[in-house]
């Protein structure tokens, strides 16, 4: 087995991949951070407190603060944070293109364990997750629910899942955005090896529809830095052919449309205020997961205050 740079995280993807039991691999991921409960900006009636507002006539009685009426004589209603249920949609692109692997794992494989432990993770709150499989088209489905049962449902379908078929990102995309009836999050793990013109026609139709999408773009490690050596026999994973050459001759040129598709991918999501972030499979699943949750979480905090 390819040993990862990564190593000597407790949970790097080598050691992940020697984990069969995909609901283990989730449950191990979880518990490597904290994780919290999805808290929504809305005001209603649950535990936590947010402010006090003058009463008007309508208001509930039982919303007043009778202590603030004795101390002040000023009639005033408490207002709470409501916890409102997430509603998660996880999308897992399957194509051949997310069949490769320069490690022991492929971005396919990266892809999986990264869904798993984001499901475990929103199920093990009481919220409500689902699956969506796709290559050209979407391939499985397991409608948005909750509990142990969804879980292994979940689980099940992501573990029986094989790389093959063409990537249409955009066009899938674009196809469930209407019929995705609850609104919530969307993650998209995906290399996004996609017309970038496609994909964000999807995005805005998901954005549209009260949606917000999470772009989770897997790479391999040698599809950033393409540093093989000697003559490569490169076969087209979704039909391109084969053909040998030599690395060198076409690295710069790649590098650099690499570069630029991502620069258009990401350009894309902040106008779309979208969050992308770029997973490398040779970066520990919990260390790449945690980072960008405890950012997206002290975000949140912020934007409460």
């Amino acid at each position: 087995m390819a040993d990862a740079p990564q190593a000597n995280r407790a949970l790097d993807p080598a050691i992940l991949d020697r984990l069969s039991n995909l609901g283990l691999v989730a449950r191990t991921v979880v518990e490597g951070f904290m994780a919290g409960q999805h808290r929504s900006p809305y005001l209603g009636s649950s535990v936590e407190f947010a402010q006090h507002r003058e009463y008007v006539p309508g208001d509930e009685l039982r919303r007043v603060d009778w202590k603030v009426f004795g101390r002040n004589d000023r009639l005033v209603v408490k207002q709470f944070v409501e916890e409102t249920n997430l509603v998660c949609h996880l999308m897992v692109d399957a194509s051949e293109s997310m069949g490769y692997g320069s490690l022991a794992w492929t971005k396919l494989d990266y892809a999986r364990w990264c869904a798993a432990s984001i499901a475990h993770l929103v199920l093990q709150a009481r919220d409500t997750a689902g699956l969506i499989v796709f290559d050209k088209t979407w391939r499985t489905k397991v409608p948005p629910g909750n509990g142990a049962h969804q879980l292994k449902n979940i689980l099940d379908t992501l573990a029986k899942t094989e790389a093959q078929g063409p990537t249409g990102v955009g066009d899938v995309i674009d196809w469930v955005a209407p019929k995705l009836k609850r609104r919530g999050i969307v993650c998209l793990f995906s290399d996004f090896f996609d017309e970038p013109e496609r994909i964000v026609s999807g995005l805005r139709r998901l954005v549209h529809a009260g949606h917000e999408p999470i772009l989770f773009q897997v790479l391999d490690p040698q599809e950033t830095r393409f540093d093989f050596q000697g003559m490569l026999k490169l076969e087209g994973l979704e039909g391109a052919g084969v053909q040998k050459i030599d690395p060198r001759a076409i690295r710069e040129a790649y590098l650099e449309e690499l570069e630029k598709h991502n620069k258009e991918l990401a350009r894309a999501a902040r106008a779309l205020s979208l969050d992308c972030v770029t997973l490398s499979t040779d970066v520990g699943v919990d260390a790449a997961l945690s980072t960008y949750l405890a950012r997206r979480m002290a975000r949140a905090r912020g934007g409460r205050r």
